[in-house]
């Protein structure tokens, strides 16, 4: 019984730190996605169609 135990300990471990990873990876995209976006409508003059 011990052992099961523990592999349920081992299993919710790794999916809360898979589950920090994804949320930081999301928050870094994001900060990127809008950075990115705010420097093409600052030189959106710039830009020849």
């Amino acid at each position: 019984m011990e052992k099961a135990y523990n592999t349920m300990k081992k299993c919710g471990a790794l999916n809360i730190a898979v589950g920090v990873i994804i949320l930081v990876t999301g928050i870094v995209s994001g900060v990127l996605v809008i950075a990115s976006g705010g420097k093409l409508l600052k030189n959106k003059r710039h830009i020849v169609w």
